[in-house]
């Protein structure tokens, strides 16, 4: 196997051990996540480098080891435990892509991906696709079960966070996403205000 198939196939490997699974099957629900993450790259992006590809596969890597309970309520909580589990999964992914023949420059470059350094401003257009395809993988994937834990207005918050970080390329395939009802009520109040 050449290098690239070589890491994304033990970045799969490492998504299996994921205890959860997808309700009522067998799938480990990270491997699912990252499924869903390389398809909606390819909606997006048809021909993406191969350092995206190892990025977007890997964007939760282990992340199962570290659940959000170990930090503590709250927003400052939230982002410390989201930074730490996105610096945690780069090391993981870059260690991956060595072991996998994967050169040194190529391997940083997926780990920055993961921490997704130089997205805000705008300085690489390989880390907002990575946002792109992570908010319509919460869209399509997430938001429904989401939606039930939190109140509306919360909820409608979250919404105009999530479109706030897309570009125009993942707004337009979020507007193509097929949603229930509630859903896509929810969506358009939060486009609206």
């Amino acid at each position: 196997m050449d290098p690239l198939t070589t890491a994304l196939t033990r970045i799969d490997a490492l998504h299996s051990e994921d205890p959860t699974k997808v309700s009522n099957t067998d799938i480990p629900y990270e491997l699912h996540y990252a499924e869903k993450m390389t398809s909606y790259l390819y909606k997006h992006t048809p021909d993406p480098s191969p350092t995206l590809q190892l990025a977007i596969r890997a964007q939760h890597l282990k992340r199962w080891e570290v659940p959000r309970s170990t930090y503590p309520d709250g927003k400052v909580g939230y982002y410390s435990w989201r930074t730490a589990v996105a610096r945690r999964q780069a090391e993981i992914a870059v260690q991956v892509c060595l072991e996998s023949g994967i050169g040194a420059a190529e391997a940083e470059r997926v780990g920055r991906l993961i921490r997704k350094e130089g997205l805000k401003g705008g300085e690489d257009a390989e880390a907002q696709i990575l946002e792109d395809v992570a908010c319509l993988v919460f869209l399509d994937d997430q938001f429904e079960k989401f939606k039930e834990n939190y109140e509306r207005k919360k909820v409608v918050e979250i919404l105009r966070k999530t479109w706030g970080k897309m570009s125009e390329r993942g707004r337009g395939l979020a507007l193509e996403l097929q949603m229930g009802e509630e859903a896509h009520e929810l969506v358009k109040e939060a486009l609206m205000g």
